[in-house]
């Protein structure tokens, strides 16, 4: 038995991260944490730290890493960008857990690919931003790209062994959210409590939103254009409210494959670190006898219409799908802070949209993080903007 991989956690203090260092601490004859890296939640990193004793810790900036203490012999803090460029490409690294979010792990993680680091990827914003420059890294490094979302963990396990031109199309699943039977008019009065109250997952309050919108699976359509080498035409999605069918991949010969099981993240968390092995992970066994009325079907794009919003950014390519994502994140951050209604969260974005600049030809990195910024100004324009909403 070889030595145990080194892991580089980004997002340890969030739900996904800390979800992996459950996977990780239960295999410590397979995994070892190599660094941790967090945004400023400095104490919960801490914590981590002397329980897990990694060479590296890593927050958002000087300040944050200033209030680290406690840290065991051999830990040393590191800060921003550079310090988790440091972290993810140190040599004992083997395997990057992307999951903080925002855009700081863009260029470290991508930095990482380049050196032949496996990416384990559960951070949407490196794909919907940086696709083409992460996916081309990874060529150049030969480095894996391991997909942490439980539907993209379902297509890659539904593609394992098949030829890529027999596909002829993706179908992503969607539980449909906690507004999935309600009118535009219910939604427009939705609390932030209800938006929370996600049917199936535990997830962060971002994403729980999302979910709710649509978004989310917007965002896995563009994710999985550059996962999967296929464009947006043969990636479907369909509302599956029990959650027990990932995603299916349909081939040309009619055979449709899918990948089933209970909604547990650590079930794709564990597949993306120790690919092609399975870990034996002691969860609930999925009993599909005990599962009634499974259904699916088209979502009303009347209701949730921030799906075809996801995927006109996706054709339009270059600089639409950062500053779609953009908008979104800074809109919901909005509604989460109780200064927009949860059906403007999707009408700021459309509108920014609207007027968003399609380039001719191509685009770099910067181009990309510089749409970025603009694009959360031009939504915290549109915000202000609005009359009769004010914070809570």
């Amino acid at each position: 038995m070889g030595a145990p991989a080194g892991v580089a956690v980004l997002g340890s203090t969030g739900s996904v991260g800390r979800s992996a260092l459950e996977v990780i601490a239960r295999f410590p004859d397979k995994f070892r944490v190599t660094a941790l890296c967090a945004g400023r939640n400095a104490k919960r990193l801490g914590e981590q730290a002397r329980r897990f004793r990694p060479s590296l810790v890593c927050l958002s900036d000087e300040s944050a890493a200033k209030r680290l203490s406690g840290l065991p012999r051999g830990t040393r803090a590191v800060f921003g960008e550079e310090g988790m460029t440091e972290a993810v490409c140190a040599s004992g690294t083997r395997v990057v857990l992307a999951a903080a979010s925002g855009v700081a792990s863009i260029r470290p993680v991508i930095a990482a690919a380049g050196k032949g680091k496996r990416i384990a990827l559960a951070n949407k914003e490196l794909l919907v931003m940086a696709g083409e420059f992460l996916v081309k890294a990874a060529r150049a490094g030969k480095a894996g790209i391991l997909p942490v979302d439980s539907e993209h963990s379902a297509v890659f396990q539904a593609i394992e062994g098949h030829r890529r031109e027999d596909i002829l199309r993706i179908i992503l699943t969607a539980s449909g959210g906690p507004f999935r039977n309600h009118t535009l008019r219910r939604m427009r009065t939705a609390t932030v409590a209800e938006a929370l109250g996600h049917p199936v997952w535990r997830m962060g309050d971002k994403i729980t939103v999302d979910s709710a919108t649509l978004m989310n699976k917007g965002l896995e359509v563009i994710e999985a254009t550059w996962l999967f080498g296929l464009p947006p035409s043969k990636i479907d999605v369909l509302i599956h409210p029990q959650s027990a069918v990932h995603s299916m991949v349909e081939y040309r010969d009619g055979s449709l494959i899918a990948q089933l099981g209970i909604p547990d993240m650590r079930i794709p968390i564990g597949y993306a670190l120790s690919y092609p092995e399975r870990l034996p992970l002691e969860l609930p066994r999925f009993m599909p006898h005990r599962m009634d009325g499974w259904t699916f079907e088209r979502p009303d794009l009347r209701r949730f219409p921030a799906l075809s919003i996801a995927y006109a950014a996706a054709v339009a390519g270059g600089t639409a799908p950062a500053a779609m994502n953009a908008a979104n994140e800074v809109a919901v951050e909005a509604f989460l802070a109780g200064c927009i209604r949860f059906t403007d969260i999707v009408g700021v974005v459309e509108k920014l949209m609207a007027g968003w600049r399609r380039e001719t030809g191509p685009v770099t990195l910067a181009d990309v993080l510089d749409a970025d910024v603009v694009a959360r100004g031009e939504a915290r324009r549109l915000i202000s903007g609005k009359r009769g909403y004010t914070k809570r």
